[in-house]
């Protein structure tokens, strides 16, 4: 697990009451990024007892909201959550498996892409997604992926 002061350093800096909830969500997903919210509550019952999965899910949204957490929406796939925000970094996803990893922007700056027309829009940031083949699932043999 990782060091708990730090988040509680965290949701206070980000004006939140630290509460034994809020600690394990940003624990296990410290722990495991790009967590589906079930993935999460099931980690937070498992540490904590019994919590709701509707506690989970406000945790989530609030957290979000403060900017501790980033939510990400992978097409085909379920809203998955993160620790790592603040950065301008992007995904990429395996087809196969669902593997996610971050990748860091080349650009480095946010917005690393921008439109040819932002139609009077002030962009602050630019999402994208990456989707391509795994190394271990390249690993598997052509006849075995179908």
């Amino acid at each position: 697990m990782s060091d708990r002061h730090q988040f509680h350093r965290r949701l206070r800096d980000a004006g939140m009451r630290v509460t034994a909830p809020r600690v394990a969500v940003l624990e296990i997903l410290d722990d495991h990024p790009h967590s589906t919210a079930d993935f999460v509550a099931t980690g937070v019952r498992e540490h904590l007892g019994g919590v709701s999965t509707q506690t989970v899910y406000d945790v989530l949204r609030a957290c979000t909201n403060r900017g501790l957490l980033r939510r990400i929406e992978p097409a085909g796939s379920p809203v998955r959550y993160e620790t790592r925000t603040g950065d301008n970094h992007h995904h990429l996803i395996c087809r196969r498996c669902g593997e996610i990893v971050d990748i860091d922007c080349a650009a480095g700056q946010a917005p690393c892409a921008l439109p040819d027309d932002d139609h009077g829009y002030r962009i602050d940031e630019a999402e994208l997604t990456y989707w391509g083949e795994c190394p271990r699932c390249l690993e598997i043999p052509a006849m075995q992926r179908q």
